[in-house]
């Protein structure tokens, strides 16, 4: 069957489409370019199927199956793709904005440069995910499974993470500014040179997470769990870290001027050469934690004095 054949077979309805596919299994279907604007296409199978540059915008893809597909450059704008299966598709370039994409099965998807924008994603599944240099400002990913996903150089914007399991995620100079983390696991997650400003991390698990170099101007990071993280060089300036865990962590260098770390668990942890000027330290447990060189002037000791 030819190319113009398959698109034409496709808009006569699901059912029809799908009972060819069944008796023709060996067959990819070749629907490069089509124009399905609005089309209900609930509970298709186009599973390796070709469509690259089409326009799906406002599709319903709800329940469909798209696994291992090319939708390169594909409008995906405003589609529901609630529950759909894309386990392996191509989707890098797509357009994406605004689209459903609530408990989908994202997994090993390759979505690098393409655009998310205020996309919900919430509670789906992007388990060794590509999304490099993706946009993904103001997009819902509440509870989703974003473990080791590739983030790097991705821009999120006040995006909702809430929840999200990050494990081991690759976020290297994304951007999450004013991005929501609360209660997020990102365990020995890579955020180096990431920039965190003002994003809300409290009571995230940080635990061995890699944030050198990090940029964490204004964050909430409330009670998070950063033992034995990496902050060398971190910029934590007027970073909230009260009654944060620092045990162990690597603070080296880090500039932690009027950050606020009252009550911080920093029991031996590094603050060699930091700059603490004008940190809040009342009542944090600083029990063998190595302050050779750090700057102090200003700051609130934990007896509640105040550094000469």
């Amino acid at each position: 069957m030819t190319e113009d054949k398959h698109q034409a077979l496709i808009v006569r309805g699901v059912n029809l489409w799908n009972d060819w596919r069944d008796k023709n299994p060996s067959i990819n279907p070749d629907l490069i370019r089509i124009t399905l604007h609005n089309a209900n296409l609930r509970q298709a199978n186009l599973a390796m199927v070709n469509l690259t540059e089409g326009d799906l915008a406002m599709v319903d893809l709800c329940m469909a199956t798209l696994e291992g597909s090319t939708l390169y450059k594909a409008n995906l704008s405003g589609a529901n793709l609630y529950t759909t299966k894309l386990v392996k598709a191509n989707l890098r370039e797509a357009n994406l904005a605004r689209s459903d994409l609530r408990e989908a099965n994202l997994a090993r998807v390759d979505m690098c440069l393409a655009n998310l924008e205020k996309a919900n994603l919430s509670w789906a599944d992007l388990r060794d995910a590509s999304l490099y240099t993706a946009t993904l400002t103001g997009a819902q990913l509440r509870e989703a499974d974003l473990s080791r996903t590739d983030f790097r150089e991705a821009n999120l914007t006040q995006a909702n993470l809430a929840y999200a399991n990050l494990t081991q995620a690759n976020l290297s100079m994304a951007i999450f500014s004013l991005a929501n983390l609360i209660g997020a696991n990102l365990y020995k997650a890579n955020l180096h040179k990431a920039n965190l400003s003002l994003a809300n991390f409290c009571m995230a698990n940080l635990l061995g997470a890699n944030l050198k170099r990090a940029i964490c101007i204004g964050a909430n990071l409330i009670g998070a769990n950063l033992y034995r993280a990496n902050l060398y060089k971190a910029v934590l300036i007027q970073t909230d870290l009260r009654e944060a865990t620092l045990s162990h962590t690597n603070l080296k260098n880090a500039n932690l001027r009027n950050a606020n770390l009252s009550m911080a668990n920093l029991r031996e942890a590094s603050l060699c050469e930091a700059n603490l000027t004008g940190a809040n330290l009342h009542r944090a447990n600083l029990w063998d934690a190595n302050l050779e060189g750090a700057r102090l002037q200003g700051a609130i000791m934990p007896d509640g004095t105040k550094h000469d």
